[in-house]
């Protein structure tokens, strides 16, 4: 369902025809779709704040917007919605697609034909929406992941290139690249492939949040009076990317000419390894850093929601369910931090390619980490 009537612009409520009339005065248009997720609601603030820029953030469910963003409510698989939906999408520049569609077992998904064909589906649907009508469409944003370079298969080679070949597994990037690859050369706008690795950032019920489950995780040991178990399997090197850059190397890739059809890993500039970082999550929370206790969260948090709606009720924090707070992020938190691995595959990312092409963002993985804990704290999601 679209956020805009088609009855005419006197429908539409006051904040929204304010807004739409701003977007008239800006240089750019960014539509981010999957602006709920852990990535796009990133890149809507970052986009938000910038002078010259205006957002409309599309997603399924409302997030938390900043002033001046237009939501637009909307079902990707639905053509039809998507099509009277850009009716209304005035002088679109950019488009990040960040959209995800996972299946309820994570991990086991991944070789799914349904979820390849799903997010195949969703950005076939608004492409087509927005082809008659965006004609000012300069350049589109893609997401994928690590999943790339077949770590999901098989160990990757490290660190892994942007210029290998494809990994041979089926996958909905690949249905997704093809997309673009076959309609860029007769449309005109370009594109940039962004590849991140472990993402550090929040949401609500995002598949992929591993700052909100380890958060949540803590939380509940604290309140025990535990000190923080490390409950995955052993050490490897691995490393993460930060929202926010992520969202900064999209506005490189949407405003530099050398990133027309290039992709590009984009993570942070340094490793990591969780058993190094795991006393400084406990300190964050006050807490004694633990013994190795392997737990499989995915078998196990599940079934504390009793505890965490005493948590709730104790701080004061927003009236969500553990369900509904990390989502099947439990599951992606296993994986990362390898349980049940005793010697797991090294997985790093170069990112020399970005860098050569002039884009200089980093950050450091560890102060990364606490801060995003430290935002969702901050919004009441996980206590002080």
């Amino acid at each position: 369902m679209s956020l805009f009537r088609s009855q005419g612009e006197k429908d539409l409520p006051v904040k929204t025809l304010n807004s739409k009339a701003s977007m008239k005065t800006k240089k750019h248009t960014i539509l981010i779709a999957g602006a709920s997720g852990v990535v796009g609601q990133a890149v809507t603030e970052h986009f938000a704040a910038l002078e010259d820029w205006g957002v409309y953030a599309l997603s399924r469910r409302a997030p938390k917007l900043p002033p001046a963003v237009i939501h637009v409510p909307v079902d990707l698989m639905d053509l039809q919605a998507c099509q009277s939906a850009a009716k209304n999408l005035t002088g679109i520049t950019h488009l990040f697609f960040g959209a995800l569609f996972e299946l309820p077992e994570l991990v086991p998904g991944w070789q799914d034909p349904l979820q390849m064909k799903t997010n195949e589906t969703m950005l076939r649907n608004l492409l087509d929406a927005l082809n008659p009508q965006a004609r000012g469409l300069r350049h589109v944003t893609l997401m994928q992941g690590t999943k790339a370079y077949g770590g999901h298969i098989e160990p990757a080679p490290v660190p892994a290139k942007e210029r290998w070949p494809r990994h041979k597994h089926a996958n909905f990037y690949w249905l997704q690249e093809d997309i673009l690859r076959e309609r860029q050369p007769k449309s005109a706008w370009n594109f940039t492939i962004l590849r991140p690795q472990l993402v550090f950032g929040y949401a609500v019920s995002s598949p992929m949040n591993v700052v909100g489950a380890i958060g949540a995780y803590a939380a509940m040991l604290r309140e025990k009076g535990d000190p923080l178990h490390y409950p995955g399997g052993g050490k490897y090197i691995n490393a993460a990317s930060d929202s926010r850059m992520i969202a900064q190397a999209a506005e490189f890739a949407g405003t530099h000419e050398i990133a027309a059809n290039e992709t590009y890993n984009v993570v942070n500039g340094d490793v990591l390894v969780w058993q190094d970082i795991w006393g400084s999550i406990a300190n964050h929370f006050g807490m004694p850093p633990g013994e190795h206790k392997p737990l499989h969260l995915s078998t196990v948090m599940p079934g504390c929601e009793s505890e965490w709606a005493g948590i709730v009720n104790k701080y004061k924090l927003q009236g969500l369910k553990l369900s509904e707070l990390i989502g099947s992020s439990w599951q992606f938190t296993d994986r990362a931090l390898a349980y049940g691995v005793e010697h797991p595959a090294d997985s790093v990312l170069s990112a020399i390619l970005l860098r050569q092409h002039g884009f200089g963002g980093c950050f450091d993985t560890e102060d990364s980490l606490l801060y995003w804990i430290d935002k969702m704290q901050s919004e009441r999601l996980l206590p002080r």
